[in-house]
């Protein structure tokens, strides 16, 4: 079999990580198996469906590194489609038109719960033999209905959940079709996978109700059904159902709060899936591990302070040079000319091992990109006692003889702590403020190689003289 996956998302709003984790199963699962992923826009709900959120659904799917084979697809542009294979069924007798207005459904749904019974569609324009079906009612455009089976139970081997049978009898026949024509999310999807020949279908569990509506439509055309593997719930950290309601992060805010693709991509790995122990791991590991038979089948939380954890993991571990291109466009938004000053890449890998996000480590490099202070006398009697000087002087001496490197620095520090026979801090202290005005920096050997031997004795000058 040719494996064949599809990520059909509803550009109805902002895509968070619960939404990503559905595109990034079925992305996995095609690539383990050297199958084709297809992204489908299911853009029929035309009231609700915007650009703005198609844009961030390419968009963050682009960031992740999710490419598809084929595609976007658009609903809408195959509305032909749909309508014809409407016409088939209405023709083979598959489907039929209903005239029951919403105020009838709505008066036949509140008769149902007053008497405790399920809402549901009897049946009322449902042609039957022998059956006598009302007047067409004149003016009125109908719903185009399935003849759902009567009887019997549509069974299903789900991926995830195992066997699930729903009794025919609980499913009433499904309006495909409105009014103006335009066909619903349920009958646009059957035929779409139909046509596109999608083998398994990888999706959240709020769709398992839908499962045997479209099983039983794509039956009744002749199809085979899909593979469906229906994944868990994910909760906020509050224990709600992620979502925008709830707070949810778009993939955009991520973005823009320093967050890398590559640990988001770890992260949502892990919201359901597991392969042994292993925590963090490279994409390429995931594609190859990945099968449907590791996926979780209880709900899942999410966890930020995981999710920043293992952003740290990656910035830790990554390449500067990489890493200070990813930087750049933060520290520009705080007024950093990153051309002006130290190397960046210096810069970005003297900041990487302590933060956990881009952003922190732009507001580190401020820093080295700031004017050298001009400390009044007041600052520096209060910050750099005359009783340290004489080891400050001979600490110049030592940087100028030094070479650049951190480990001559550091040399240099202990040949002076050891001639005045004072401690780090006590030295450390006063060199950090005497060059940035702070005393909160890196380890300050490594920051004299950043900050550049000529700049460092220059400032540090200022305050002996």
């Amino acid at each position: 079999m040719h494996i064949r996956t599809r990520f059909a998302p509803s550009p109805t709003g902002f895509i968070h990580l619960g939404n990503l984790r559905s595109a990034l199963y079925p992305w996995a699962f095609a690539r383990h198996n050297k199958g084709d992923f297809i992204l489908r826009i299911e853009d029929t709900d035309l009231e609700r469906s915007t650009q703005e959120a198609v844009d961030v659904i390419i968009e963050g799917m682009s960031w992740l590194g999710l490419d598809w084979d084929e595609g976007p697809i658009y609903q809408m542009q195959r509305i032909d489609r749909y309508r014809e294979v409407v016409k088939q069924m209405l023709d083979a007798g598959l489907a039929y038109p209903c005239y029951m207005s919403e105020a009838e459904l709505n008066k036949l749904r509140d008769e149902q719960m007053a008497n405790k019974e399920k809402a549901r569609y009897k049946g009322l324009w449902r042609p039957e033999p022998g059956k006598a079906l009302p007047p067409v009612p004149e003016g009125v455009n109908p719903v185009i209905r399935f003849k759902n089976p009567i009887g019997g139970s549509v069974i299903w081997n789900d991926a995830v959940k195992g066997q699930i049978e729903i009794s025919n009898d609980e499913l009433d026949d499904l309006v495909i079709a409105r009014p103006d024509g335009t066909p619903t999310y349920n009958f646009c999807v059957v035929i779409d996978d139909m046509d596109m020949k999608i083998t398994h279908v990888i999706r959240g569990d709020d769709h398992v109700n839908n499962t045997p509506r479209q099983i039983n439509i794509m039956k009744a055309l002749g199809g085979t059904p899909p593979v469906y593997a229906h994944l868990p719930t994910v909760f906020n950290d509050a224990g709600e159902k992620m979502s925008k309601r709830n707070g949810a992060m778009s993939v955009r805010d991520y973005q823009k709060a320093g967050y890398l693709p590559e640990a988001i991509l770890n992260y949502l790995a892990r919201l359901g899936w597991s392969h042994g122990d292993a925590e963090v791991f490279t994409k390429e590991q995931f594609v190859d591990w990945f099968d449907l038979e590791s996926l979780g089948r209880s709900p899942v939380q999410h966890n930020p302070d995981k999710l920043l954890w293992l952003n740290h993991q990656y910035i830790q571990n990554a390449d500067p040079a990489n890493l200070a291109i990813a930087t750049k466009r933060f520290a520009h938004e705080l007024g950093i000319n990153t051309e002006a000053g130290p190397d960046f890449v210096q810069v970005v890998g003297l900041l990487k091992d302590r933060a956990n996000t881009l952003i922190e480590i732009a507001k580190g490099a401020k820093l080295f990109y700031l004017p050298a202070p001009n400390l009044s006398s007041d600052q520096i009697k209060e910050n750099i006692p005359k009783a340290i000087i004489p080891a400050l002087k001979d600490l110049v001496d030592a940087i100028v003889t030094s070479e650049s490197t951190k480990e001559a620095y550091a040399a240099a520090f202990k040949q002076v702590l050891a001639k005045h026979q004072i401690k780090m801090p006590t030295l450390a202290m006063p060199v950090r403020y005497a060059l940035f005005a702070t005393t909160q920096t890196p380890a300050i050997d490594s920051v004299l190689v950043v900050l550049g031997r000529e700049e460092a004795v220059k400032r540090l000058s200022k305050v002996i003289q």
